[in-house]
């Protein structure tokens, strides 16, 4: 990683286009088709193989390692697109160290699992890059399905009902599909624009129109959907920010980590961002390690994560934490914000150390400033303009079963439902799963 010397303030340029160009590039390079093979071999091919249960999406991984081992990484790439039609961008970012790989017996025996992502990178990669697409639509059956969020969970559930025969509209607020899988996650996760081109691979099902800058809200509503369609999907993620509920949090250089996440995700000059020389990441998720590890790369002096709770307690992996530290990132645990100080822009942010009782985390009274230009939030996101009518679960839709929600008609799923982990792979199950029950409903 290349660094540049202090200068205050937050401001852009802090580091010369190639030392951004060196400290984006690919996280994890691809496997050569040697790399694969050998990979491969090392999978026991278990029987009862724990790695299919750990997987959100079921994903046969045993049956698609052997055919790369065998050399048909084609068909192993349709095994994976059989159970999640998203799995090139799972195989990015999945939290596979918590998940599958986790699971794999060679962990277990060895420390050292079989690299299940990457090789699932090097099949999907594969088959997408010749420009075939491994399934064919049915025929027409003659029903239309509204899907709202062309997120994960939206482009699962389209992708599923049009194989089946169904016509699909897709509508979605943003200038791109994609959902968090285009603004929401690290650029050094998901580069050449990965999101944009296995969105338009999925396209070629057939059966899926695509209509941009219309989401629900003032464009559009669910009443006027629910006549107009057979069915409705709602993929519609969580656009609501958290509050610190901190003094002084709406101080100048205060700012929600998705929205840094995603101007940096759609700027075509990294150069062109500011960011500040101390800045602090209040939070304990992927969000927070992803903004904490890009301010690094884009030449902050001093980056720190605050967490409230212990280090267990994180919902970011293990993995994530070291990836941060390795990058030059200090992790604080337990200590929650009071107050941002500052003259107009943030100078300086106020922490109480907590301890958890037992009977809940609570502060010592004892504080300590911290000194920061920058701040961001990644303490979560809620759920903001659900429909009316609509019962929910704590801030999530309320479902049951595949998807469905109190209203007749209308099926919900990805992070705006309430039950599963906010996680791609989860939403791309739930896409997947709510398709069939809809068109299970629809068919009769």
């Amino acid at each position: 990683m290349t660094t540049t010397p202090r200068t205050s303030g937050v401001q852009a340029g802090r580091l010369p286009p190639e030392a951004l160009a060196e400290n984006f590039q690919d996280l994890h390079a691809p496997l050569d088709h040697h790399e694969a093979t050998v990979a491969a071999d090392r999978c026991y091919f278990c029987y009862d193989a724990p790695c299919i249960t750990a997987c959100p999406t079921a994903i046969d991984i045993p049956l698609f390692i052997r055919q790369i081992q065998s050399g048909q990484p084609d068909g192993a790439a349709k095994t994976i697109f059989e159970q999640n039609i998203l799995g090139g961008m799972c195989a990015r970012v999945c939290p596979t160290e918590t998940l599958c790989e986790e699971a794999c017996v060679r962990e277990a025996a060895e420390g050292k699992p079989v690299e299940i992502g990457r090789l699932q990178r090097f099949a999907t990669d594969g088959l997408m890059s010749s420009g075939v697409h491994p399934f064919a639509r049915a025929d027409a059956t003659g029903k239309r399905v509204a899907v709202v969020g062309a997120g994960p969970a939206g482009l699962a559930c389209a992708h599923r009902l049009a194989m089946h025969g169904h016509d699909v509209v897709i509508f979605d607020g943003r200038a791109k599909p994609g959902g968090l899988n285009e603004y929401g996650i690290a650029s050094y996760k998901s580069v050449d624009d990965f999101a944009q081109s296995e969105v338009e691979w999925l396209m070629q099902i057939g059966g899926i129109t695509l209509r941009s800058g219309e989401g629900l809200g003032a464009e559009l509503s669910l009443s006027g959907l629910r006549p107009e369609f057979d069915a409705v999907f709602l993929g519609i993620g969580l656009s609501g920010v958290n509050a610190l509920r901190a003094d002084g949090e709406d101080r100048e250089n205060v700012s929600d980590a998705v929205e840094f996440i995603e101007g940096l995700r759609q700027t075509g000059d990294l150069s062109s961002l500011p960011v500040g020389r101390s800045v602090v990441v209040i939070g304990g998720g992927m969000t927070a390690v992803d903004a904490a590890v890009q301010s690094k790369l884009l030449g902050a002096d001093e980056v720190t994560i605050a967490y409230r709770r212990g280090r267990e307690n994180m919902s970011a992996s293990r993995y994530e934490q070291d990836l941060a530290t390795s990058k030059g990132v200090r992790l604080m645990f337990n200590v929650q914000p009071v107050a941002v100080y500052g003259n107009g822009a943030v100078r300086e942010i106020e922490f109480e150390y907590t301890e958890n009782t037992g009977s809940g985390l609570t502060g010592t009274g004892e504080t300590f400033k911290l000194a920061a230009d920058q701040v961001f939030k990644a303490i979560g996101q809620t759920l903001e303009g659900a429909p009316e009518g609509m019962t929910l679960d704590g801030n999530k839709i309320a479902i049951t079963g595949a998807g469905r929600t109190s209203l007749a008609g209308v099926w919900a799923g990805g992070d705006c439902a309430a039950g599963g982990d906010d996680l791609t792979v989860t939403a791309v199950a739930e896409g997947r799963d709510a398709a069939m029950d809809i068109h299970a409903s629809l068919m009769g």
